[in-house]
């Protein structure tokens, strides 16, 4: 009992320090924009002193004006998701097909652009993409194109901006799952007749759909609430929801409409990431 009881204390002991983090720095913030979000603004901004509860900021967010950013947000986010998984999975099969010192470089290159700062990064993309940046001037030296291509300051430039900063995130997952795959098994089913296509839909795809699953995510749900690239790409001109959000707790100083849009967006891309999973663990038992 004195054992079992000292082995308690010393896991309580162990956990203290996370749980006392997470509950600081996450869920005490969270538990405040939670409050401000029920509480009706103030007349110079910020909220009403003393609180005043209201549920206006809530039914601000279903209006059509607003519904249309989420739902423009979630369709950049889609396309941004599909292409980096488009690019991210034959590049991720490259690299864990590769030998032992090649691939440790490769993911070495992968992973150099977490070292640079995120804002940096899209600055840095932003004067490559300009009117007199590098592949303007590139594109016309080359005399491929007449006048400098219009790249910036609208939603190509966004949606560029977004695969070329989560590109990585998609690369990793799906790496750690093919490297893992058992590529007899592909010549297994070449014996059996099938293609290299069908044996990749049947066989490859299947087997690695944790990696793929797992890549959908941490780009998906990022690029829902993303604000630096829209923001610095887009000009202004690309609403997104996180733009949204940044300028409610900005500009406009209305606390209580950004934190109902950053709960309700949050509450619905956890039961969005809830539902694919459950499909994918259906899917996966169906096999």
């Amino acid at each position: 009992m004195i054992g079992r009881t000292k082995s308690r204390l010393q896991l309580f002991l162990l956990m203290l320090p996370g749980t006392a983090w997470l509950w600081l720095f996450f869920n005490l913030p969270l538990v405040i924009v939670l409050f401000i979000s029920f509480v009706e603004r103030g007349r110079a901004g910020g909220i009403k002193m003393p609180p005043v509860y209201s549920l206006a900021s809530y039914q601000q967010f279903f209006d059509p004006l607003y519904l249309g950013i989420f739902g423009h947000s979630v369709r950049i986010a889609a396309v941004v998701t599909f292409w980096c998984l488009l690019v991210s999975y034959p590049l991720a099969f490259y690299i864990a097909r590769r030998d032992e010192r090649l691939r440790n470089t490769l993911i070495l290159l992968v992973m150099i652009p977490f070292w640079t700062n995120f804002l940096v990064r899209t600055y840095a993309l932003k004067q490559v993409l300009g009117a007199d940046g590098l592949l303007n001037f590139g594109l016309q030296t080359l005399r491929l194109i007449p006048q400098p291509l219009d790249l910036l300051f609208n939603e190509t430039a966004v949606v560029i901006g977004l695969i070329y900063g989560y590109l990585p995130f998609a690369v990793l997952p799906l790496y750690a799952s093919i490297e893992k795959f058992d590529f007899a098994l592909m010549e297994a089913a070449a014996d059996l007749g099938a293609g290299p296509a069908r044996a990749f839909w049947r066989v490859m795809l299947p087997q690695t759909l944790p990696g793929v699953v797992a890549a959908f995510v941490l780009v998906f749900v990022p690029v829902v609430g993303a604000f630096i690239t829209p923001d610095i790409m887009g000009g202004g001109k690309v609403e997104m929801i996180g733009t949204l959000i940044n300028r409610q707790f900005g500009v406009a100083r209305n606390w209580p409409f950004g934190s109902a849009i950053s709960l309700v967006l949050m509450l619905l891309v956890l039961v969005g990431v809830i539902l694919y999973f459950r499909s994918g663990e259906e899917d996966r038992r169906a096999l």
